[in-house]
């Protein structure tokens, strides 16, 4: 009995090992050109409702894969084009998956501290793929870090307030639909310095994303890394 009780302690540990650390990250401060953006966290960053459980989305076609927001920020950053942005994560973002980045662009008359980004608005201005590394080991930008990839505000964006929008897409359950999990953050900013370019393609949240999206139900262990592409339009760079 003692025997077949040690055994199945042995399983039991050697499963719990197997199976992955649990994505549990939020995106409150944004970064600008090194610098924190916001003085303390969810001032510029609209607080999110996976603040204290640390869930991410699976089902990339409801309403929260927008912002994810239950509250909107008291302050709006300025930020100049140009800029290079990242946020700091409250975890160690340990999961394989890009970063993405868009811009929406408010309304005339209306404000970042109110808009609610609805509409085919929105345009992308980053995403990653893997790479390999000499231990042929695949590793994504900025994974294991606390904090999120480097992006540009792409130059000829022209002024005015805006909606950032940061996600990270946890790519380690993907093979299995609706698995893929979702952590983003939106940004309530400012452009200046801009230019006259025309921001495109535009897409909708929800609607940019389809549970069956190559980008979103995938196995990453069998493709060629640089085969992989986020899901959404293409990156708008200027």
């Amino acid at each position: 009995m003692q025997f077949f009780v040690s055994l199945l302690l042995i399983v039991a540990t050697a499963q719990a090992h197997c199976k992955p650390p649990p994505s549990i990250y939020t995106f409150p401060r944004l970064f600008v050109n090194g610098k924190a953006a916001e003085e303390r966290d969810w001032t510029v960053t609209r607080r999110t409702k996976n603040e204290n459980s640390k869930q991410g989305i699976e089902n990339p076609t409801v309403a929260d894969i927008r912002c994810y927001s239950n509250q909107n920020a008291a302050s709006i950053a300025t930020v100049p084009a140009g800029a290079t942005i990242h946020y700091i994560s409250t975890q160690q973002v340990n999961h394989p998956g890009p970063t993405q980045y868009y811009l929406a662009k408010v309304p005339a008359g209306q404000s970042a501290s109110t808009w609610d980004g609805s509409g085919a608005v929105w345009f992308k201005i980053y995403t990653n793929k893997p790479t390999v590394d000499a231990q042929k080991q695949q590793t994504w930008p900025a994974q294991n870090e606390y904090k999120t990839p480097n992006a540009t505000i792409p130059k000829a964006t022209p002024d005015g307030e805006y909606l950032l929008r940061v996600e990270h897409i946890a790519l380690h359950m993907a093979m299995q639909p609706n698995k893929a999990q979702f952590y983003l953050s939106c940004s309530q900013i400012k452009i200046t310095g801009g230019g006259s370019g025309t921001p495109g393609p535009l897409v909708a949240f929800p609607g940019a994303y389809k549970s069956n999206d190559p980008g979103i139900l995938v196995n990453i262990n069998t493709i060629a890394p640089e085969s992989y592409v986020g899901p959404g339009p293409a990156v708008w760079s200027g």
